[in-house]
C-alpha cells in the first residue's frame, strides 16, 4: 500500500513494491509488466508517477523495454558462444531457441584505410555493406554491420538476402568454411541508431564486438561490427 506523507516519495514506494513483486515471483522473469493504466489503478496514482517508477527499475536492470512490445521483467541472458567457428543460428539452435535475421540495408561503400587493411584490399575498393538485426524468440538481441570484399564475392548480397546466413551465402560464393581470426569486445554507450534498433535506454551500455573471419587459406572474407543488447546476451568465449 502507498503511504502518503510518509517522507518517501510515492514513485519510490511503487518502485520498491514492483521490485518486491519481482523478487518474490509475483512478476516472473520474462513476464510482461501490466500497462501503465493498470498499474495506476492498482496504486491509485497518475500514469506519470508509474512511468517514473518503471524508468528507475529499467535503470536498475530489473525491467527492460522492448520497442513496440512493452515492458518486461528481465530474464536470464542468452549465451552467445564466441569460438573458432561462431555461427548465430547454430548458437541459438543448441539452446532450442528460435532465431531470425532481418536485413535493414544492403549497399556498397569504398574501403577506408581501416577496412582496406582488415580485409586486405586496396583503399577505395568496393565493399558490400549489409546491416542486420538478429532476433531470438522474437526479441532483438543485436544490430550488426557486415563488410565483404565485393570483387571476390559477386552476387553475395543476393545470396544473403535469400538465406539470411553468412555461412550459406559464402558457401554459394565458393567459401566452404571460414574461421574467426579475432574477436574484440568493449562496453560502450550506444549511439542514437543503436538505441532505436535495440530499443534500449541511451544510458545502457552495449557489448560492442568487432570480428574478422577468414577462409581456409587465411584470406579475410568478412569483417563485422556488432552491438549486442547486454541485458539479453552474455558472450561466452569457448576454447576449441
Amino acid at each position: 500500500m502507498i503511504e502518503r506523507g510518509s517522507g518517501v516519495a510515492v514513485w519510490r514506494q511503487i518502485e520498491e513494491a514492483l521490485a518486491a513483486d519481482i523478487a518474490g515471483g509475483a512478476l516472473q522473469a520474462g513476464q510482461q509488466l501490466p500497462t501503465e493504466l493498470q498499474l495506476a489503478d492498482r496504486f491509485g496514482v497518475n500514469r506519470h508517477t508509474i512511468r517514473r517508477a518503471v524508468a528507475t527499475l529499467v535503470e536498475r536492470g530489473l525491467l527492460r523495454v522492448e520497442q513496440g512490445r512493452g515492458t518486461f521483467v528481465q530474464d536470464n541472458a542468452i549465451d552467445y558462444a564466441i569460438s573458432k567457428r561462431t555461427r548465430f543460428t547454430q548458437n541459438m539452435a543448441k539452446q532450442n531457441l528460435s532465431s531470425d535475421i532481418d536485413i535493414l540495408n544492403s549497399d556498397t561503400v569504398p574501403a577506408n584505410a581501416e577496412l582496406a587493411e582488415l580485409l586486405q584490399v586496396a583503399a577505395g575498393d568496393t565493399l558490400y555493406r549489409i546491416k542486420t538485426l538478429s532476433k531470438v524468440e522474437g526479441r532483438v538481441v543485436d544490430y550488426a554491420t557486415l563488410f565483404f570484399p565485393a570483387f571476390r564475392f559477386p552476387g553475395l548480397p543476393e545470396a544473403y538476402l535469400r538465406y539470411r546466413s553468412v555461412t550459406r551465402a559464402l558457401a554459394e560464393c565458393g567459401v566452404a568454411d571460414y574461421t574467426r581470426r579475432f574477436t574484440r569486445v568493449t562496453a560502450r554507450l550506444p549511439d542514437a541508431e543503436t538505441v532505436d534498433y535495440l530499443g534500449i535506454p541511451k544510458n545502457r551500455p552495449v557489448l560492442h564486438v568487432k570480428s574478422l573471419n577468414v577462409d581456409a587459406a587465411g584470406a579475410p572474407v568478412q569483417y563485422g561490427v556488432t552491438c549486442f543488447n547486454g541485458d539479453l546476451v552474455q558472450l561466452v568465449m569457448e576454447q576449441e
